[in-house]
């Protein structure tokens, strides 16, 4: 019988070779989970105190049930910020174009709004943990999108031009709110934690969003403040971004220091190229891209899963799951496929 044990998952991400693989998840819709489970995750999120801790009771043991270690759950820093929403969303007019928005925007608002916001959930995760597990999370958006959600990404390709004092200023000042963030969230909520992480999609495709000069200058000294915080804590930093960072990896390693990185799309490179690139160096999660879940059939799909898992082993500590997220139009069967591919590849069901 399958018991859950994160601390499985904090060594992969300490880089550590385990006997049993771990599922890791960035994300899994609430929809999806509800649709799996047949109940309403989302109105149950959204209700009272009751409702929110059956809301992840019923989360949590999802996640047991189906053969993880850890919790993956995060409250996002852009959700609740005044004026945000313009990354990724062009509808949206940018909350700072100019230096006099940055100076009149509220600043010192958002860490109350956000533990206002945010702790009732975050209380109930910790409530509700099953033995044995632990959560992997934490402050959800790093610094690249959180500025982007002031500015969105063309109004900052602008103020890059128009304006370097404040284009160098965005990126200290987001860095800033989000570390006084952090400090509190680690305080009253790091114990439901064992591995921290934040999502920030620095790349494309074919590169970074920004140079991969600017990304060093500007983006990562935001980054290390908050992997030393959460390292003083003793528990290792998961960062999840998309795209092909190549350019700017050694010094995410090297500089920021943190012990694992997730995302991984096959048009970009295979999860194994990742593996074998970085796993003498840092823990990997991922595996599987999410286009192969809503494609293929079991046997292909089993096939694919296997070759990934031989070419990892031997290379460094290893979570499989997708290479992004659960979403909505993902198909509910194809994922629980998955999910049964690997318990039986690494014999759970024997």
């Amino acid at each position: 019988m399958f018991e859950p044990d994160y601390r499985n998952v904090v060594a992969c991400a300490q880089n550590k070779e385990v006997e049993r693989i771990p599922l890791y998840e960035h994300i899994v819709s609430f929809d999806k989970i509800g649709e799996i489970i047949g109940k309403d995750m989302t109105a149950l999120y959204r209700g009272d105190d009751r409702d929110i801790h059956e809301f992840f009771r019923l989360y949590c043991n999802f996640f047991k049930d189906h053969g993880y270690d850890i919790v993956p759950f995060e409250c996002c820093i852009n959700d609740i910020m005044p004026g945000g929403g313009a990354l990724g969303d062009s509808r949206v007019t940018p909350a700072i174009q100019e230096e006099e928005d940055f100076r009149k925007y509220p600043w010192e608002e958002i860490p109350e709004i956000y533990f206002n916001t945010y702790s009732k959930y975050f209380a109930a995760l910790r409530d509700e943990m099953p033995e044995g597990m632990k959560a992997v999370g934490g402050v959800g958006n790093g610094i690249f999108e959180g500025v982007q959600n002031l500015t969105g990404y063309e109004g900052l390709c602008y103020i890059s031009a128009d304006d370097e004092d404040l284009y160098h200023e965005l990126f200290r000042k987001v860095g800033e709110n989000n570390l006084g963030i952090w400090k509190r969230f680690m305080k009253e909520f790091g114990n439901a934690y064992c591995v921290l992480r934040f999502g920030d999609d620095l790349g494309y495709k074919s590169s970074t969003l920004l140079s991969p000069m600017d990304t060093r200058e500007l983006i990562l000294p935001q980054y290390k403040p908050i992997v030393d915080l959460v390292h003083s804590y003793g528990k290792p930093f998961l960062l999840h971004s998309c795209g092909k960072i190549f350019d700017v990896m050694d010094d995410l390693i090297d500089k920021v220091g943190i012990d694992a990185k997730h995302s991984n799309e096959d048009q970009i490179a295979p999860f194994p190229v990742w593996v074998e690139k970085y796993g003498d160096r840092i823990g990997n999660f991922g595996g599987i891209d999410v286009d192969v879940v809503c494609g293929y059939a079991e046997p292909e799909m089993r096939e694919y899963i296997a070759d990934v898992i031989a070419k990892c082993k031997g290379h460094g500590g290893f979570a499989f799951g997708t290479g992004n997220s659960i979403p909505d139009y993902v198909p509910a069967e194809n994922y629980l496929t998955m999910i049964r591919i690997v318990r039986e590849i690494r014999g759970d069901f024997k």
